[in-house]
């Protein structure tokens, strides 16, 4: 009869730690980043390539590109772009602000959304005027639309350019700041790119 009763006790042990762990990945996947590729639709996460002539992945972005220079914004190329693409969306940002030592929050540079599928990159110092037919321009951090360039008052920052493949051209957002487009691209990105650049001032 223990025999029993242990045996009992070991399958009803197995049972409840193989519902746990079923509850555990549901409750993964329903926090799933919002910005993720859909898997289901055959997205990978890093299916895009985007690159800039002027630096290179993790390398130094000129001073040209920023507030010690000119503020351009940096020429970009991508490719990759899977296949059901409608359109494309850039958000640059740094998470490093104000002090890399201590960071406390993201500070937006650049949002950019229905950027057309047959776009292959944006050259040097964009306008608004100039930017792919129907491209839509959100709100950075100075809560102005268009590019501001790295200005960071410490340290070296790192400056993040993300290029999102979606399977939808968004409606309009007006003047949408980084959150209202990462809302309304949820569950829309087939893939991803990232570039990252960093810079520090020298005074």
């Amino acid at each position: 009869m223990r025999f029993g009763s242990l045996l009992v006790s070991i399958l009803a042990l197995a049972g409840f730690l193989t519902f746990s762990a079923a509850t555990m990945n549901v409750r993964r996947a329903a926090g799933k980043d919002v910005l993720q590729p859909t898997q289901e639709k055959g997205g990978s996460l890093m299916g895009l390539t985007i690159t800039s002539s002027a630096f290179s992945q993790n390398g130094e972005i000129p001073a040209k590109y920023t507030c010690d220079g000119k503020d351009l914004s940096p020429p970009l190329a991508w490719s990759g772009l899977p296949a059901g693409t409608k359109s494309l969306a850039l958000i640059v940002d740094d998470p490093d602000a104000p002090d890399p030592a201590a960071p406390k929050m993201t500070w937006v540079h650049w949002v950019l959304y229905n950027i057309p599928p047959d776009a292959t990159g944006l050259p040097e110092g964009v306008k608004s005027g100039e930017l792919p037919k129907g491209t839509k321009e959100g709100l950075n951090d100075w809560r102005r639309a268009g590019y501001g360039g790295p200005c960071p008052p410490i340290g070296r920052h790192r400056y993040f350019h993300k290029l999102y493949a979606l399977d939808v051209v968004l409606p309009e957002l007006g003047k949408a700041a980084k959150q209202d487009l990462e809302k309304a691209m949820k569950g829309h990105v087939l893939a991803s790119g990232e570039l990252v650049g960093t810079y520090k001032r020298s005074r």
